[in-house]
């Protein structure tokens, strides 16, 4: 045996849209969505079924599939081999759609059913380390399901890595298929779900017709374009984002480093205010200095004059002593010798002060 890849555009609405052939979908469905054992789809309706006059044309680009089963819920089952922009509002909006559509207006509430998404996706969307997360909205303190009815299922086949041997579980034998199908030339002996086993059987290239052949062909070259294309353009932005990071990191320094000069030009006008100040005290000093050393100057000038005057004073003195004496014949020339002698001692040792 030689199987197809299951993530082709045509082999995966072949193998889950088949209303011929729902066994494959319904096991499918079970497997992934954890409903009550007394709510486990039993049948369903495909609403958009695997027709290939419908996709011979080239232009029908959707990898989903829709049904729903006897109780009204709504599954949508979706594959994905590249992230697209807006992936996660695009699966909202999608799924709430289907959701809303259930009632017209003025209808009851009441009668509106849930809404499950299922997506199988060829790269990695959550942080969640297992290969398989359910998403609800939930309380985030105490967990509690208040709000019901929609739910987001995803099976992230990058982070899918057990070996044949390890697969333990129905959705694990489900996702070896999808992902490894295409890879192996028996059915897994492991495998006794009808479904599962059905969904190996539809994948058998032995089983196709040319036509089905000729459009899986061409819907590979079409996916892996439009694989190359995205990612290129992923390639592309990624780049654009790191050049515009890199601006905004130059324009930063750029930024910084101006900040950073007018900084120092301003410590520098600083200094030099403070340079100019500091010499306008030096040369304040210099004045009040100079102006002391002239009141000191003067001061001693005047102390001078003092002196001089009072040693003429003295002289005048002395002078009218002699001369009074003189005139009262009350001194001898001897006496005035020796008084001459006494004054002039007097005199030099005031001068030499002076």
């Amino acid at each position: 045996m030689k199987f197809v890849d299951v993530t082709n555009d045509i082999a995966f609405r072949k193998i889950f849209g088949n209303e011929n052939k729902k066994i494959s979908l319904i096991s499918f469905l079970n497997a992934v969505i954890n409903l009550p054992d007394g709510n486990k789809i039993k049948d369903a309706d495909i609403t958009n079924p695997y027709q290939m006059s419908k996709l011979t044309d080239g232009k029908n680009t959707i990898v989903d599939v829709k049904a729903k089963d006897k109780n009204g819920n709504t599954f949508i089952v979706e594959m994905q081999i590249a992230e697209l922009e807006h992936f996660n509002k695009r699966i909202l909006y999608y799924t709430s759609q289907s959701y809303v559509s259930q009632i017209g207006k003025g209808k009851k509430y009441g009668k509106l059913n849930p809404a499950y998404f299922i997506g199988i996706l060829d790269f990695q969307i959550s942080k969640n380390p297992k290969y398989f997360s359910c998403h609800k909205v939930l309380d985030v303190e105490t967990n509690e399901h208040i709000v019901r009815d929609i739910e987001f299922n995803f099976i992230e086949l990058p982070k899918f890595k057990k070996k044949e041997s390890e697969l333990e579980t129905i959705i694990d034998q489900w996702t070896y298929f999808i992902k490894n199908a295409e890879n192996l030339d028996v059915i897994p002996e492991n495998v006794k779900d009808k479904g599962l086993k059905e969904a190996y059987l539809e994948a058998n290239k032995n089983s196709w017709s040319n036509l089905e052949m000729d459009e899986y062909e061409r819907a590979s070259i079409k996916q892996g374009d439009i694989f190359n294309h995205r990612l290129f353009n992923k390639l592309r932005l990624k780049e654009a984002k790191k050049e515009l990071a890199d601006a905004k990191k130059e324009a930063h320094d750029a930024k910084k480093e101006a900040l950073d000069s007018k900084k120092e030009s301003l410590l520098a006008k600083n200094e030099a205010q403070n340079a100019k100040k500091d010499a306008d005290n030096a040369k304040k000093d210099a004045d009040n200095a100079k102006k002391e050393a002239l009141v000191a100057k003067k001061e001693a000038q005047n102390a001078k004059k003092d002196a001089q005057d009072a040693f003429l004073a003295k002289i005048e003195q002395k002078k009218i002593g002699i001369i009074n004496a003189l005139k009262r014949n009350k001194l001898t020339v001897q006496e005035i010798a020796e008084d001459f002698e006494e004054t002039l001692e007097y005199i030099l040792t005031i001068k030499s002060t002076i």
